[in-house]
């Protein structure tokens, strides 16, 4: 039986494909999702409902279609982790945390200390927090464990 992983968040680093390749290396029945990672594309995602003149409602309407697949997929995962990167403000991130908490869907947040006070909150409703890919490829290991 396969393990479902969302990995939500900053789009800007490699983190995915780390903890893609090293549940690969362990030999993890994991399978991973994810939201769009193409920015312009999840930007865009919202257009084929028709031309906006106005940003904010390009912006609303782009939020819903992508939170079809992010929603969907949250529900459907087992687990989520959450990437929170030091560049920019992830507040999809954040929501994402948000709901994993409301459904009682069991996430790991993945950042550095330098956020640990302004993510206290988001820290404190998660089943972990790490700091690289690694711990949370070691954390999947443990909870597949026979």
């Amino acid at each position: 039986m396969s393990f479902y992983v969302y990995l939500s968040g900053e789009i800007h680093t490699n983190w995915r494909q780390q903890i893609i390749e090293g549940a690969r290396a362990h030999d993890l029945d994991v399978v991973f999702t994810g939201p769009v990672t193409d920015h312009d594309a999840s930007d865009a995602a919202g257009d084929c409902l028709g031309a906006e003149s106005n940003p904010f409602w390009r912006d609303h309407k782009s939020a819903k279609v992508n939170a079809i697949r992010t929603r969907t997929l949250i529900e459907q995962a087992d687990l989520v982790v959450i990437r929170f990167g030091d560049k920019y403000k992830q507040w999809n991130a954040a929501f994402d945390a948000g709901y994993c908490a409301a459904l009682g869907k069991p996430y790991i947040t993945l950042h550095s200390e330098e956020l640990v006070h302004p993510l206290k909150e988001v820290d404190a409703a998660a089943m972990a927090w790490a700091t690289k890919p690694e711990q949370v490829v070691e954390i999947l290991r443990y909870v597949l464990q026979p």
